[in-house]
């Protein structure tokens, strides 16, 4: 007996354990899937992350590879994480413009509109896409947070007529500079006609989509968003391959390397709760307007912000050294430090990547104003050692946008 519970009792000698460089994350039923989760698999994920309580597909294996796909042919995502908040009813169109910066008196129906929903400090709680289906119709094409719980509080403490939900819908998107001749056998030529930023609603095989002109890619794209998703989603995505693969459709994750390249921002690391539209670049009138008629949360104290200036921004940054990883590939698994010339504490770089295009490291990084002029000099203290970091124009190529508009 005693033997036996010295057995148990026993203090384990102590050990070191070697660091696992790649530790698996688990698939399990608690974390949601994608409509798309299945059809993803098939070929190929190599690497998730979760985004919106959700398993994303975040390569498949080769980055670089799905860098130049997106930049020279025409790829598709799983993008079923970008959870559509569907706000409707008879105060759908004064709430979700008091959710909002932006005027949506300039969003008719049949446009999407790029918005951030601010907190009551100014803070950005999201940065989601927005279509506007019908007069009191919008969707909310999420980034990663619960904004579904905050509208639905605010609803309720503020009496509003409105239905706040989940919608079943799901989207694709379409990438690439060979994206409008996919689009085109799926569609008929009459897709091309859906404007930059616009929508439009259409049957395909009896499946109920709404394909709009837009994408996190800065390179020409559309999105198909599948009503019904839970249902359809397999039939959708066979459709899209069979259309793609004559064109060398190619399944990849949201390529970092090409959004870093042109400035597009992340939510959870470039902004976050903690920063405003101010202070991550988004100063212009017809994102953040404050002179319209309409309340919005955090009007105030934007206006505030804006009359006494703000502390801090996010610049582009070039950084010397051995290029970087593609930030998708667990190369960069914190912010990297940023440092001013005596060595002071100076700001993190939020994203960084070497870039195949241009032949250098870049990345985004949030400075004090006093050193957020182009030529500045900082020292950045990456996993490989320190660095120096210039401060540069962003967005890195294409700033007129004129290839997702082409």
């Amino acid at each position: 007996m005693t033997d036996t519970l010295n057995q148990h009792t026993a203090t384990p000698a102590a050990s070191t354990s070697a660091v696992v460089e790649n530790p698996a994350v688990l698939l399990y039923p608690r974390l949601r899937k994608s409509p798309y989760f299945w059809k993803s698999r098939q070929h190929g994920v190599a690497c998730y992350s979760v985004y919106n309580h959700t398993y994303h597909p975040r390569h498949y294996g080769d980055p670089i590879g799905e860098f130049w796909a997106l930049r020279t042919g025409v790829t598709v995502w799983d993008v079923g994480v970008e959870r559509q908040l569907e706000i409707t009813g008879p105060d759908a169109f004064d709430f979700t413009n008091m959710l909002v910066p932006r005027d949506l008196t300039k969003c008719r129906v049949g446009q999407c509109k790029y918005v951030f929903v601010t907190a009551p400090d100014g803070g950005i709680i999201n940065d989601p896409v927005l279509l506007r289906l019908e007069d009191n119709r919008f969707w909310l094409s999420l980034a990663d947070s619960d904004v579904g719980l905050w509208a639905m509080g605010l609803a309720h403490s503020g009496r509003w007529n409105v239905t706040i939900r989940e919608a079943d819908a799901a989207p694709l998107q379409i990438q690439g500079p060979r994206a409008k001749e996919v689009m085109t056998d799926l569609f008929g030529a009459g897709v091309l006609d859906v404007p930059y930023y616009g929508l439009r609603d259409y049957t395909l095989d009896g499946m109920r989509v709404v394909v709009s002109r837009t994408g996190y890619s800065a390179e020409l794209g559309y999105e198909i968003y599948l009503h019904d998703a839970s249902r359809d989603a397999g039939r959708l995505w066979d459709a899209v391959w069979q259309a793609g693969e004559p064109h060398g459709l190619r399944p990849i994750g949201p390529c970092h390397i090409r959004r870093i390249e042109a400035g597009m921002l992340a939510y959870g690391c470039d902004i976050t709760l903690a920063t405003n539209p101010l202070e991550v670049g988004y100063d212009y009138h017809w994102m953040v307007d404050l002179d319209q008629e309409a309340d919005f949360v955090g009007k105030d104290a934007l206006r505030r912000i804006k009359a006494e200036g703000i502390s801090r921004l996010l610049v582009g940054l070039e950084l010397d050294g051995a290029p970087l990883g593609s930030y998708n590939d667990g190369s960069m698994i914190e912010p990297f430090p940023v440092y001013g010339v005596s060595g002071e504490p100076a700001g993190q770089v939020t994203s960084a990547c070497y870039s195949p295009r241009l032949d250098r490291n870049i990345g985004l990084a949030m400075v004090p104003i006093e050193l957020s002029a182009l030529g500045t000099n900082v020292t950045v203290d990456t996993p490989g050692g320190p660095r120096r970091g210039t401060v540069v124009e962003k967005p890195f190529v294409d700033p007129r946008k004129d290839t997702p508009k082409g």
